[in-house]
């Protein structure tokens, strides 16, 4: 059984990847809700929506996360409601599965933790609908997985094995598919180790341990590691930090 180590630092760390994705939430916000279903006010709250979370991605660029999580809780109901109206709407989904991220990464950067954790486990089902819808789409691919990762992170830290395994597992085979595609990228071979990382400790499989010793040398050596996953990799090599 491969020593634990505790990853739930990576919330902070890696959150504020949702500014990656504005556009995507930009597009998803210029979609019109189902308007033959929702009633003219419930319409005009999701225009407000758009203002609000743009309003939103304006605050956190420039460092106000606080103003940023103000602006994202107040659109977030009027999201919601266009998705519960019309599931469907692949474009809408984007939109709320981003919101989520991105309020995710305000509340983390706040340090409210149990807060990340809850958007995270909301965002989970709209970034799975969107990656089956999207399965070429590799930014939101890896932006689910690192929330999977996440989620398995919080459940360990609770000893909850069980609970974190197959939040892992998902994020394996995501983040595999990414290094499929594109084995150079670094962002996406950091997933993958991270993903590793957590599987070896809630599973029983040896293998999945020695791919991620193996993997992680690797990135040592070539200086592709990110800040996330050295501290473990490094534990569990001997290696000293540089």
């Amino acid at each position: 059984m491969p020593p634990r180590f505790s990853l739930f630092v990576l919330i902070a760390l890696s959150a504020p990847l949702a500014l990656a994705a504005p556009a995507l939430a930009q597009q998803a916000g210029q979609a019109a809700p189902a308007a033959g279903r929702m009633s003219s006010e419930q319409i005009a709250a999701f225009n407000r929506a758009v203002t609000d979370f743009t309003a939103g991605q304006t605050a956190q660029r420039a460092g106000d996360n606080a103003g940023a999580a103000a602006k994202y809780e107040a659109a977030l109901p009027a999201i919601r409601t266009a998705v519960e109206f019309d599931p469907a709407r692949i474009e809408n989904v984007n939109f709320l599965a981003n919101a989520l991220y991105a309020d995710a990464a305000a509340q983390g950067a706040l340090g409210r933790m149990d807060r990340v954790i809850a958007l995270y486990t909301e965002s989970a089902p709209h970034w799975r609908k969107l990656v089956e819808a999207k399965p070429a789409d590799a930014a939101s691919r890896n932006i689910f997985a690192g929330i999977l990762i996440q989620m398995g992170n919080q459940k360990l830290a609770g000893n909850d094995r069980t609970g974190a395994d197959p939040l892992y597992q998902e994020a394996l085979t995501l983040a595999r598919r990414s290094v499929a595609e594109k084995a150079g990228d670094a962002v996406s071979r950091n997933i993958l180790l991270s993903a590793l990382i957590g599987a070896s400790q809630t599973g029983n499989d040896p293998a999945l341990s020695a791919e991620a010793l193996k993997m992680g040398k690797a990135m040592l050596s070539d200086g592709t590691i990110d800040a996330m996953n050295r501290p473990s990799i490094e534990a569990m090599t001997g290696a000293k930090a540089g």
